[in-house]
């Protein structure tokens, strides 16, 4: 029997509702503590009050995002922390305690925490100016600048907390978008190349069932069944490599040499030197990517020609290089993956693709970090 994923051992607003309560209980055990007349009824009414207005700030409500819950531009849950800020520092001035003075460092680092910098500042100084302003009425600064010094420390504290949340975001953001342009990378190379060919060939045979030549439209159909058979072949290694599963690039690549000696008749020669080791599931099928496209381009713009395959690992480098004796002209590569896309490959990993003519022979190097 298989059991849900256990959430958060604690709901955040549950957790800010006992604060709350553990505020208001905390400074009815305080003197002077509660009652209904004096200090005492004023303590009562102040402590409320500081309790209703941080539930106003920091508690989640319906439709909180809505734009009319606003006044003057200005979030209804900051003008909640700016009264709540307000009736704090009354609460402290009337009673001294140390309740009052935890409630107002609670209420400025959750609007640091909570808000932008334009909404959570003017709280920060609002709490700043109701503090210094009885010191300096009073004549007795002392205790009123340390708790200057510790809302600015609180605040600061909160805020940079709000900036590494917000970076862990954006890098959480960019992996995700990072991910999806890797899958859209792949989607494109297999739609690109089996299935553009695919509508051609099959183009073709309507053309010619048309023109009443059986024939040859059987023929292209067949070579439509082997792009589709490929093009499903590359969306099982895509498949894979999303999952971190290729196969050793040994094996793939003299699978790949394999396809190619079937469907040409020549030879294909796969060389490996160096110490093999596995590949990242990525650079791995980059240099899988690179082969097949390499050895397609051999097959459309040089038929009749064999290739060789040599896979070099050297300290820190891995290299791939298809060879094949070059045509006249020797053709370039086009449709399907394409250079671009193996150069793209190459660029992302860190690497670098090479092509051309060399001598008698058309080659293609790639060299990635391994």
């Amino acid at each position: 029997m298989t059991t849900a994923p256990q959430e958060s051992a604690i709901d955040p607003a549950v957790l800010r509702l006992a604060l709350i309560a553990l505020f208001v209980v905390a400074q009815a055990g305080t003197r002077p503590g509660f009652g209904l007349s004096g200090r005492e009824l004023a303590t009562t009414v102040l402590t409320l009050a500081v309790a209703a207005a941080t539930a106003g700030g920091v508690l989640p409500f319906r439709r909180r995002d809505s734009p009319e819950h606003a006044l003057l531009g200005v979030p209804l849950k900051v003008v909640s922390l700016c009264v709540a800020v307000v009736l704090s520092i009354v609460l402290l001035t009337v009673t001294g305690t140390e309740p009052a003075v935890a409630a107002l460092l609670f209420l400025v680092g959750a609007a640091a925490v909570r808000h932008p910098l334009r909404h959570s500042l003017p709280v920060e100084a609002l709490a700043l100016v109701g503090l210094l302003v009885p010191a300096v009425v009073s004549g007795n600064p002392g205790r009123d600048l340390s708790l200057c010094l510790s809302t600015g420390l609180v605040f600061l504290i909160a805020y940079s907390i709000r900036q590494r949340r917000a970076t862990r975001t954006a890098e959480a953001r960019e992996a995700v978008l990072a991910e999806r342009a890797r899958i859209a990378r792949e989607i494109h190379d297999i739609l690109a190349h089996s299935l553009s060919a695919q509508i051609v060939h099959l183009e073709g045979a309507r053309l010619l069932l048309r023109a009443d030549r059986a024939g040859e439209a059987l023929e292209r159909v067949d070579r439509a069944r082997e792009l589709a058979k490929s093009g499903l072949e590359e969306a099982r290694r895509a498949v894979s490599a999303l999952r971190e599963d290729v196969p050793p690039l040994t094996e793939a690549l003299r699978a790949l040499a394999e396809e190619f000696r079937v469907a040409t008749g020549q030879e294909c020669v796969v060389e490996v030197s160096g110490a093999e080791r596995r590949l990242p599931a990525e650079a791995a099928l980059a240099v899988i990517r690179t082969a097949q496209e390499a050895l397609t381009n051999v097959r459309r713009h040089a038929p009749g020609s064999p290739a060789a395959v040599r896979l070099g690992f050297d300290d820190g480098t891995c290299e791939l290089e298809v060879a094949n004796p070059a045509g006249d002209p020797p053709g370039s590569p086009g449709g399907g993956y394409g250079l671009m896309g193996m150069r793209e490959r190459a660029e992302l990993l860190g690497g670098t693709l090479e092509t051309g003519k060399d001598g008698q022979a058309f080659r293609v190097r790639l060299r990635i970090p391994s």
